[in-house]
């Protein structure tokens, strides 16, 4: 493992600015894979240096199952790093092992699985526990069978006081049909959209949706539409342009960010998945928090 602080990670700190609206002005969230590898080299550092920026809230992406640590540390460590920093852990990402539910000793296995896991992320104090993958759903038939699958994790996890939700990417938007082999996409696509089979077949009691409005786009949807269509499902947000936040033309984040607000949610993180030229992913990530500080529609 890295050295747990590291002088040259320290005094990157300090090189980073700022954001000007830091101090209690608005409340932002970061989904800690943005960062990739720069996080997990020094993560004392790094926590320092995300509170800077002017993030708030953090949403998880690593979990050990063998030692139900997350970022090399236990949960009750991270826990108390990440509040002397500022920072609250409000959700975590975390996938199964197991991609193929449709046999009985698979779905065991995955709720096994959810049982250690909701209890290890129990010690962090979460709102949230999200899967961010999808499993197998080449038909209608599997995309059921994981929608039954989440209804029974989303009891599991709430016995541990908080709620289970789904996270999509664009296969979400591919059509499955009876019997079939694979999804099909497009416009020329038949069946029923598997994100739509999932809302159709989850219990809300049980499994909300933390909408990734890039990757909503990407399968050629309209994630305003589909929070409008489904206010009581899609409780939480990744938000995420192609790049830094607003530097595209291809995401309408008013609307978006309205819509939401409307719905009477709240929660929202910033996901970075890569930057174009060089730079690192902390300066990205600040760009994105920088934008948002602007941006007269986020509360």
């Amino acid at each position: 493992m890295a050295s747990k602080v590291g002088s040259a990670a320290a005094s990157n700190v300090a090189s980073i600015p700022s954001s000007t609206m830091i101090e209690g002005k608005k409340v932002i969230g970061l989904q800690v894979y943005s960062l990739f590898s720069e996080f997990s080299k020094d993560v004392p550092a790094g926590l320092k240096k995300i509170k800077a920026i002017g993030y708030t809230n953090l949403e998880n992406a690593s979990y050990d199952y063998k030692t139900g640590k997350t970022y090399g540390y236990s949960m009750k460590e991270f826990k108390q790093m990440a509040e002397d920093n500022g920072l609250k852990v409000l959700s975590a990402h975390v996938n199964p092992p197991i991609r193929d539910y449709t046999t009985a000793a698979n779905k065991e296995k995955v709720y096994d699985f959810w049982k250690k896991c909701a209890a290890d992320h129990a010690e962090l104090g979460l709102k949230y526990l999200v899967q961010p993958g999808l499993p197998q759903t080449n038909n209608v038939e599997e995309v059921k069978t994981v929608a039954e699958v989440f209804n029974k994790v989303g009891e599991i996890v709430k016995d541990q006081g908080f709620p289970f939700g789904y996270h999509n990417h664009n296969s979400e938007f591919y059509s499955v049909i009876p019997g079939g082999k694979e999804p099909s996409y497009g416009r020329g696509a038949k069946g029923d959209k598997i994100y739509d089979l999932f809302l159709a077949n989850t219990d809300p009691d049980k499994v909300f949706f933390e909408m990734d409005v890039y990757w909503t786009v990407m399968g050629m949807n309209d994630p305003v539409d589909y929070m409008q269509r489904f206010a009581n499902r899609i409780k939480l947000l990744h938000i995420k342009d192609r790049f830094v936040l607003g530097q595209s033309g291809m995401m309408n984040f008013e609307m978006i960010f309205k819509t939401f607000y409307a719905n009477g949610y709240k929660d929202y993180f910033v996901e970075l998945e890569g930057m174009p030229h060089g730079e690192t992913q902390f300066e990205g990530v600040k760009g994105c928090c920088d934008y948002l500080q602007r941006s007269k529609f986020v509360k």
